[in-house]
């Protein structure tokens, strides 16, 4: 894992070295065991690097990787899970490799089938590789948008780096709101890609590859993967062959991909089914893992406290455990850096945070995440709720009109009482995305002029379209699980779960994997899924040595955390605010108003 930078000055003139630098220095905890930069001759394009060694821990792994006699050069973040069979299919057509890296696969594997190379990886990436021949530049992002990649493009020059704030030093970048990221991050408790808080900067969307030029300068992302589309053509004809080996087979193939490194590979372990799966699998390829379950003190003896769970777990699996309480005094003594460490306001992120920490504590360098399962079996309420409710609604006569009028007339009423998107229920409720909106949104679209500014408000929301886009995607997709399936994986995970995960996790040097959001795992076992009926619980069951009944029964309870019982003695203020939203304004207050 590693955080890159680059400027390419596609319209002439020269690269500003210093705040090129200074991006990547900014950077400096996504990569802290060597940095490197490259220039071209002129300045017209630059590369710059930091170092998380993972793979081939020599110098000879540094970075920018250079392919001298193909004019090849590149700068990357991530893990290339089937770089071994590359590196051999490659040295069979005569490639010559001075590194044991994932890295130097990227520059032979592009000079060998171009653009389409993509195609080709397995893993989690997202690079900038600089073809002199052609004077271009190439960006990349993996299918499910695991790791992140920005990029500002100022009319004469594009410049990308790993951060939305390593690109807000660089001079020439539009840093003037954008009511999308704004009104995105208080509708949805994210901000939701391609956008930022910045009109200037954008995310390079998840499966995408974008190309740049001196002829024709930016030209538009172009796909090469994407969630809904691939669920959009799954096979829901069943084949009539059992899906338990089928789904053992490749649940396994994924966690032993996942283990592969050069350092020690630990687990972060809480009682639920996705990470206890992981652990019993992973002890089937390596013994001794290191796990870290964290628990918190508010909750310890409640039903909520993971901790005890865990252990059993850990116990059953023989794994090299070790459990961190994190307490309210804590939290305050981290805050600061939490919320400095935050690229983008969220109101999640504080579980993957002091996980990480704990693991970087305990001597890892990698862990993996059990994030994702949920996404592909199931596993949330909203696989049940949405489709009961878009069924409830769609059978009531003009549902959309009438709840819009009452919706009027009733919310600022029921927004006294309970939740205010009980006023939208019919309005909203009887499409997928309206559905989805309701189930997961933090402020409903008729609050926004109270927390933010109402021409800001409306521009943000025309500007975001949601309903549009949420309808966009599961449009043409045939069941209700996989409808759910990619609004979840391709929102609340991208946009919050991956990046919350991305940005805690490098704020204490820790590469976090998360072998269930795995692109060849979700094409072998998304049909599986939808043909038999499968759930988290069948998953549980394709360990050798069994997960205790107990936890097999066991409800899912989520996974909290106690922001709002922190803030109720420290921030009273924002804490008097019903659920999340006290927490959402908050981290609002204290990121943007310090930035």
């Amino acid at each position: 894992m590693c955080g890159i930078a680059a400027s390419f000055c596609y319209g002439g003139g020269t690269v500003d070295r210093a705040a090129l630098q200074r991006a990547r220095d900014c950077m400096q905890a996504r990569g802290p065991d060597a940095s490197g930069y490259w220039e071209s001759e002129g300045r017209g394009v630059a590369l710059a690097h930091r170092r998380l060694s993972i793979i081939d821990l020599s110098d000879r792994g540094a970075q920018p990787m250079a392919a001298e006699e193909q004019g090849l050069r590149v700068i990357y973040n991530g893990e290339i899970y089937n770089h071994q069979a590359l590196r051999d299919e490659l040295e069979g057509k005569g490639y010559r490799f001075q590194s044991d890296t994932d890295t130097e696969v990227l520059l032979y594997l592009y000079a060998e089938h171009g653009r389409d190379f993509v195609d080709r990886l397995r893993g989690m990436y997202a690079f900038a590789l600089y073809d002199e021949s052609r004077e271009g530049l190439l960006m990349a992002r993996d299918p499910h948008g695991i790791k992140p990649l920005y990029y500002a493009d100022d009319g004469r020059a594009l410049h990308l780096a790993s951060q939305v704030q390593a690109l807000r030093g660089i001079g020439a970048v539009n840093t003037s709101p954008n009511p999308a990221g704004h009104v995105g991050f208080f509708l949805w408790g994210h901000v939701p890609e391609p956008h930022t808080l910045y009109e200037g900067i954008r995310a390079l969307p998840a499966g995408h590859t974008c190309w740049v030029d001196r002829e024709n300068g930016v030209q538009a992302p172009r796909a090469f993967a994407s969630v809904p589309e691939a669920l959009r053509r799954v096979d829901t004809a069943s084949n009539g062959r059992p899906p338990r080996p089928a789904l053992r087979e490749a649940l396994l193939d994924s966690v032993r991909q996942h283990l592969i490194a050069d350092v020690d590979v630990g687990l972060f372990l809480s009682a639920g089914l996705d990470s206890a799966t992981l652990t019993a699998l992973a002890s089937e390829v390596r013994g001794g893992i290191k796990t870290v379950t964290l628990g918190f003190e508010e909750f310890r003896g409640t039903p909520n406290d993971e901790v005890p769970g865990a252990e059993r777990i850990a116990s059953r699996y023989g794994t090299d455990h070790e459990t961190v309480w994190v307490t309210q005094g804590d939290f305050a003594a981290a805050r600061d850096d939490f919320l400095g460490a935050m690229d983008q306001p969220t109101i999640d992120g504080a579980n993957s945070y002091f996980v990480s920490r704990a693991a970087r504590e305990a001597g890892l360098k990698v862990a993996l995440s059990g994030l994702g399962g949920d996404e592909l079996f199931g596993g949330y309420p909203s696989f049940s709720q949405i489709p009961r409710l878009v069924s409830t609604v769609e059978a009531v006569p003009g549902a959309a009109t009438v709840g819009k009028g009452l919706r009027a007339v009733a919310a600022p009423v029921i927004g006294q009482m309970t939740s205010p998107k009980y006023a939208g229920l019919l309005e909203y409720g009887g499409d997928y995305g309206g559905a989805y909106l309701l189930r997961r949104g933090l402020y409903m679209p008729w609050e926004l002029p109270d927390v933010l500014d109402s021409d800001l408000a409306r521009a943000g929301w025309e500007s975001l379209q949601p309903r549009l886009r949420l309808q966009e995607t599961v449009a043409g997709i045939q069941t209700p699980h996989l409808r759910v399936a990619a609004l979840e994986s391709s929102r609340y995970m991208r946009s919050r779960l991956l990046r919350d995960t991305d940005w805690a996790s490098m704020a204490h040097s820790l590469e976090v994997r998360t072998p269930l959001v795995d692109w060849d795992l979700w094409q072998r076992v998304a049909p599986l899924v939808v043909r038999h009926g499968l759930t988290k619980q069948d998953m549980a069951k394709t360990p050798e040595i069994s997960l205790p009944e107990d936890l097999l029964d066991r409800p899912k309870s989520g996974f909290f955390v106690p922001m709002r019982e922190w803030l109720l003695s420290d921030r009273p203020e924002y804490a008097s605010t019903r659920g999340l939203r006290g927490w959402a304004q908050y981290v609002y207050d204290q990121t943007v108003s310090t930035r």
